[in-house]
């Protein structure tokens, strides 16, 4: 299942942008959708994968039953969403480079699995090295 979410980060990467991709699956794993972070991109501060990824799966009657894979720790907008429309399942990518929420969002009653997949790990901390004022802005930290 991480598979689309990483071929989604890197072509991000590719283009310039922050390096995490998103996709959506069903309860049988089949996929929703595929997203990554387009705020480069789109010049849109709200572009995360996993919104990307959200908006692209369309309305559905319930997110219970949903999957949502990501190749980073989802931040505090991407949690909220997750949280607010009761995401069931979030799986994780890696967490080393940016830990986000997920305590949080096991505080919900969300399943969180985290992968620590080395592909995403490293081409995140590649990212961060490269445009590490891109991904200050990214995750709120810029002055």
């Amino acid at each position: 299942m991480l598979k689309p979410a990483y071929e989604e980060a890197h072509a991000g990467f590719e283009e310039g942008g922050v390096p995490v991709g998103a996709a959506m699956f069903d309860s049988r794993g089949r996929v929703l959708s595929r997203g990554r972070n387009r705020r480069v991109q789109d010049n849109d501060p709200s572009a995360h994968g996993e919104t990307d990824a959200f908006r692209k799966a369309g309305r559905q009657t319930t997110y219970r039953d949903k999957i949502l894979v990501t190749t980073l720790a989802p931040c505090w907008y991407c949690s909220g969403l997750i949280r607010q429309f009761r995401i069931g399942t979030v799986v994780v990518g890696e967490s080393e480079n940016f830990a986000g929420h997920l305590d949080w969002l096991r505080e919900a009653g969300i399943q969180v699995v985290e992968l620590n997949d080395p592909e995403c790990t490293e081409l995140m901390r590649r990212f961060i090295q490269q445009s590490p004022n891109i991904w200050n802005e990214d995750i709120g930290e810029s002055e």
